[in-house]
C-alpha cells in the first residue's frame, strides 16, 4: 500500500463568526497538506476541516439569534465555508456534527462503549462551566470559585448523568506518551510536558459525557437512553474517524487513512485531544493518532484574541486589504509554530515591505527587466550547470539544487513553517546580494555577453526554484511567479508586491 498522509483541523465551533486563530489552523494544515500532495500524490493525502454544532452554547447562541439551532449553525457554517475559499484553504472534506453520518457514527460509539461496560449511569454533583462545557470538581474551582480554563463563574449543577472510564485507562495513557517510540505524539515537546505534569498530579475522575434532554436538548441522543444527549465535546472528538471509516458488524474500526498523521490544534484544547481522544480510542481498540500538534496564540497587546474578549480580528478584513498570500505568509513566517505571537497591522506591514517587496517582489521584476531589455523578453537557453561562475555564483548553484531538502525537511520534521521560509528567503538575498556585487550593467557595456547570459539565467533558475518550493505557503504567488517567468519568453506584468508607504511613521 503506499504511503498516505490524514491531516486535521479541529472542528470549529459555530457559536461565533471565524477569527485569526481559526484561520491560524487551518492556514497551517493547507500548507503541509499541499506539501504532502507534492511528494505522496493528491489521491494519498486527506485534509479534514469541519465545525462543530451541538452544545448549550450554540442553543443559547441561536435563541439570542432567534433561530433554531440547526438554522442557526447552517447559517454560521457558510461563513467558514466562505473563509476557507478566500484563504484558499484545499481541504478533501468539510464535517459538520450535525450530519447523519457522524450523528449514526456517534451512536455506534457510544452502543459499543456502553456494551463494553466503559459507560455507566451516576449521579454528578459538581461546579459547571457554560463557556466550556466543561464540569470541574471542587478542588478545582476553590481558588475563586471560577473555572480553571477561562476564568469565569461555574454554577453547581446535581443531576444524574452517564460517565465514561477515563480514570480506568489513565496508566495506559501515561505510558504511551512516555514510550520512547511515540515522542511525537505530543508537539511541541513543552506541551508534552504540560500533559504529563497534569495527569501526574491529577488523578483522572470519569468523564461526564451526557446532557438531561429537559436541561439541553440539541444534541445527538444517546442509544441507551434518549432522554440525555451526548456531551459535546465526546460527540465532536469522533468526528476524526467519522469522517473516514466505519465500524464493521464485528464493531471493528475500518478506515484506509487512520491513524492520523497530525492533529493541528491550539493549545486551548490541548487537554481534550491529548488526554480524552487517545483514551476513547483506546476503549474502542482503535489506535491513536501519530501526532498531535498544539500551536499557540495569537496575542493582542498581550491578550489572548477571541471573540469573548472584544479583540478578534476578522482575516477578510486582512485579505482584503493586503492580500491572500500576504496573510497566509505573515500567519506562518513571523513566529516559530508552536509559540504565541503578537498580532497587528504594522507587523504586517513591515513584513511585507521587508520580505515581500523588497526581496522576492524586487528580485523578479528586476531579472524580468533585465531579460526584456538584454535578451528582448527571451530567457536564454543555457543549463547553469555547465557553467563555471565565481564562488558567490557557486554558492546560489548548490543552494538552489539543495533548497527542496532544506525547505521541507524542517517541514516534514517538525513543522517548523518559519524556518522553512528562512531557508527560501536566504537564497532570494543571495541572489539579490549577487545582482548588486556583479553589477550586470557593467557586464551589458563591456560586451561580457556569455558572462551577461549566465548570470541572467542563474537568476531564473534561482526564481522557479523559489515559486517550485513556495507554492504550498503561497499557492496564487507561486502561480503568478511562474506565469511571468514563463519557459521560453516571459510575461512581465507589474510588481508582485508594490511597497506598502507608511504615512505618520513617527506616530
Amino acid at each position: 500500500m503506499s504511503k498516505k498522509f490524514y491531516i486535521t483541523t479541529p472542528l470549529y465551533y459555530v457559536n461565533a463568526s471565524a477569527h485569526i486563530g481559526h484561520s491560524y489552523t487551518t492556514i497551517a494544515a493547507d500548507t503541509l497538506a499541499r506539501y504532502q500532495r507534492r511528494l505522496l500524490g493528491e489521491e494519498n493525502v486527506w485534509l479534514l476541516t469541519g465545525t462543530d454544532e451541538h452544545g448549550q452554547k450554540i442553543q443559547k447562541a441561536a435563541q439570542e439569534a432567534g433561530l433554531k439551532p440547526l438554522a442557526f449553525a447552517n447559517k454560521v457554517v457558510l461563513t467558514f465555508k466562505d473563509l476557507w475559499k478566500v484563504l484558499n484553504i484545499s481541504y478533501n472534506d468539510f464535517i459538520r456534527t450535525t450530519e447523519e453520518r457522524h450523528t449514526a457514527f456517534v451512536k455506534k460509539a457510544l452502543e459499543i462503549l456502553y456494551k463494553r461496560e466503559d459507560i455507566y449511569e451516576s449521579k454528578y454533583e459538581g461546579w459547571y462551566c457554560t463557556p466550556c462545557e466543561s464540569f470541574w470538581t471542587e478542588p478545582q474551582v476553590a481558588q475563586g470559585g471560577v473555572c480553571p480554563d477561562c476564568s469565569r463563574p461555574v454554577e453547581k449543577i446535581a443531576e444524574t448523568s452517564y460517565f465514561f472510564k477515563l480514570e480506568k485507562y489513565q496508566d495506559w495513557l501515561v505510558n504511551h506518551i512516555k514510550d520512547p517510540a511515540n515522542v511525537k505524539f505530543i508537539l511541541p515537546s513543552a506541551r508534552k510536558n504540560e500533559v504529563l505534569k497534569f495527569l501526574e498530579i491529577n488523578k483522572l475522575t470519569d468523564l461526564c459525557i451526557s446532557r438531561p434532554k429537559e436541561r439541553l436538548s440539541w444534541g445527538i441522543p444517546l442509544p441507551f437512553n434518549p432522554n440525555h444527549v451526548t456531551y459535546v465535546w465526546f460527540d465532536a472528538l469522533l468526528n476524526y474517524i467519522s469522517a473516514v471509516g466505519a465500524f464493521n458488524s464485528e464493531d471493528r474500526y475500518i478506515s484506509k487513512w487512520w491513524p492520523a498523521d497530525l492533529h493541528l490544534i491550539g493549545k486551548d484544547i490541548l487537554r481534550q485531544h491529548a488526554i480524552y481522544w487517545p483514551i476513547m480510542l483506546h476503549a474502542l481498540g482503535i489506535e491513536p493518532p501519530k501526532t498531535i500538534f498544539a500551536h499557540g496564540w495569537w496575542m493582542i497587546n498581550d491578550d489572548k484574541m477571541s471573540k469573548s474578549r472584544g479583540n478578534a480580528v476578522n482575516p477578510i478584513d486582512m485579505v482584503n486589504k493586503f492580500g491572500i498570500d500576504v496573510y497566509r505568509y505573515f500567519l506562518l513566517r513571523d513566529v516559530p509554530f508552536g509559540l504565541d505571537g503578537s498580532f497587528s497591522e504594522e507587523a504586517i506591514i513591515k513584513r511585507f515591505n521587508s520580505d515581500l517587496a523588497n526581496d522576492l517582489g524586487n528580485l523578479l521584476y528586476r531579472t524580468l527587466t533585465m531579460v526584456e531589455k538584454y535578451y528582448q523578453g527571451s530567457i536564454p537557453q543555457i543549463e547553469i550547470n555547465k557553467i563555471k561562475f565565481d564562488q558567490a555564483g557557486e554558492d546560489i548553484k548548490k543552494t538552489i539544487s539543495t533548497l527542496e531538502d532544506q525547505v521541507y525537511t524542517p517541514l516534514a520534521i517538525n513543522f517548523e513553517f518559519s524556518l522553512s521560509l528562512e531557508k527560501i528567503w536566504e537564497l532570494i538575498n543571495m541572489a539579490n546580494k549577487y545582482v548588486e556585487e556583479t553589477k550586470p550593467w557593467n557586464l551589458a557595456k563591456e560586451n561580457k555577453t556569455d558572462e551577461l547570459k549566465s548570470f541572467i539565467r542563474l537568476l531564473v533558475d534561482v526564481i522557479r526554484e523559489v515559486a517550485e518550493v513556495i507554492s504550498p505557503f503561497m499557492p496564487n504567488t507561486a502561480a503568478s511567479i511562474k506565469e511571468q517567468i514563463g519557459q521560453d519568453t516571459i510575461n512581465k506584468g507589474k510588481p508582485l508586491f508594490p511597497r506598502i508607504e507608511i504615512k505618520n511613521p513617527n506616530l
